[in-house]
């Protein structure tokens, strides 16, 4: 039986996939978030504490003020005791009176945008007048219309709206909404620069990673252009390793290839017979091994990046291998371009399609457009192929995975390894897996 998880952790596992995963929503929600909740408390605390008291007060003035009059009304209803009420109520009250005899009290109103208002006067009212009222604060912008009954019909009383409201806590909130938006777009700002920096660092070093050279200059805060400075210096020491082990391998092919060239040359011009012809295999064989060695240590990492149209590499690649009598089938787009480096990338395509050419009869070339706008290049064969669980140990350097080769057989188990060098320096990748010809697909992704 499987047990509910805890709440705290699925809380926290809910909570992680709302959070924004890049680092400026991350940050624009540290510095906003704090912001608009402070900002909600005050205001919620403006309008509980202020504001609602001072609505309060209000309205328990306006209903002092109409039970007064109600009260005065009733004592003397007479027209002249009437017209001095509303002479006296107009110029000290701010209050319009108006006596409807015969009047009923209206059956409906209008509810107020501010409830609290509406329930404050409500409440005014009926611990100051005994009467039945009715009152509408909706009706009329400025003014508030409140009705009482009396024996002989309805006495109407028009406030100012600032009777019974404060007009003035909208302000506060425009104010406090304009401060909110304007610190928010300066955050935005300031947040954005900052992470353009690291933006900038991260495309140096991928750059740097796919053997492109960029240009950067450290910018940003203290501890990014401390990061920044530190790629930088990474960069050089990685790049004067490589120009010394290149100068290295460059003074080694030379020492390694003259005395292979006299042994040659001696082996030309030596008897011929079966000893000398053996003699003449090895020292192929040699030379090719020094030639995957080498090739294997430079990594083609001094060529520069070009953009090239990819059939005419493969197509490189298929005469190439077609001098060994093995037969190539292409098929890609002929507008297919790349930007990559064109002599590491025709060497890692020979590997694979004389890899392929060496354990099998048919082989096949497939390229096409990814749909994140990368490149694939598929190499398939139709040979006994490769078990799934050995498809790492293939790419290890020197690793040759027929068990009957020996030391004499052709190759040294550096050709997979190459072509993932490759393919890797350009930002990609290179995978195996089952070919649709029935042996080994070997597939080069390339950004």
């Amino acid at each position: 039986m499987r047990l509910p998880r805890p709440w705290p952790r699925v809380f926290w596992r809910a909570l992680k996939r709302l959070t924004p995963t890049s680092l400026f929503g991350r940050s624009l929600l540290i510095i906003v978030l704090p912001v608009a909740l402070m900002q909600i408390a005050v205001t919620y605390v403006f309008f509980d504490a202020h504001w609602q008291t001072v609505n309060s007060h209000l309205t328990e003035g306006l209903a002092g003020d109409v039970a007064l009059v109600v009260q005065t009304f009733e004592e003397d209803p007479r027209p002249v005791a009437l017209q001095r009420l509303q002479t006296r109520a107009q110029a000290n009250l701010d209050l319009s009176i108006v006596y409807q005899e015969g009047g009923v009290l209206p059956h409906g109103r209008r509810s107020s945008l501010f409830v609290a208002v509406d329930r404050s006067l409500r409440k005014a009212l009926t611990e100051r007048i005994d009467a039945p009222f009715w009152f509408d604060t909706a009706r009329y912008p400025a003014y508030v219309d409140v009705r009482v009954k009396t024996p002989g019909g309805v006495l109407r009383i028009i406030a100012p709206k600032e009777r019974v409201f404060a007009t003035r806590g909208h302000i506060f909130i425009f104010w406090l909404t304009l401060a909110t938006v304007l610190l928010t777009a300066i955050s935005i700002v300031f947040i954005r620069n900052q992470v353009r920096a690291i933006e900038r660092l991260a495309y140096a070093a991928d750059a740097f990673g796919r053997g492109a050279d960029v240009a950067f200059r450290p910018h940003g805060a203290r501890e990014v252009r401390q990061a920044a400075r530190a790629f930088l210096a990474m960069k050089a020491r990685i790049q004067r390793h490589v120009d010394q082990r290149t100068i290295l391998l460059a003074a080694v092919s030379h020492d390694l290839r003259t005395p292979l060239t006299r042994l040659r040359l001696e082996l030309a011009l030596a008897p011929p017979g079966a000893r000398v012809e053996a003699m003449k295999r090895d020292l192929g064989e040699m030379e090719h091994m020094i030639d995957e060695y080498l090739a294997f240590a430079r990594g083609e990492g001094g060529e520069d990046l070009e953009t090239v149209r990819v059939l005419d590499i493969i197509d490189d690649v298929r005469v190439g291998v077609a001098r060994t009598g093995v037969g190539v089938t292409v098929e890609a787009a002929a507008d297919l371009m790349a930007q990559v480096r064109p002599g590491a990338l025709r060497r890692a395509l020979t590997n694979l399609v004389t890899n392929a050419a060496d354990h099998a009869g048919k082989v096949e070339i497939l390229a096409h457009a990814t749909t994140a706008g990368g490149l694939e290049i598929h190499v398939d064969d139709d040979g006994p192929g490769i078990a799934p669980d050995r498809y790492d140990d293939a790419f290890t350097p020197f690793s040759r995975l027929e068990p009957a080769r020996g030391p004499n057989t052709k190759g040294v188990g550096l050709g997979l390894a190459i072509a993932r060098d490759v393919a890797r320096s350009h930002g990609g990748d290179v995978t195996l897996a089952a070919s649709p010809l029935g042996g080994l697909r070997a597939t080069v992704t390339l950004p």
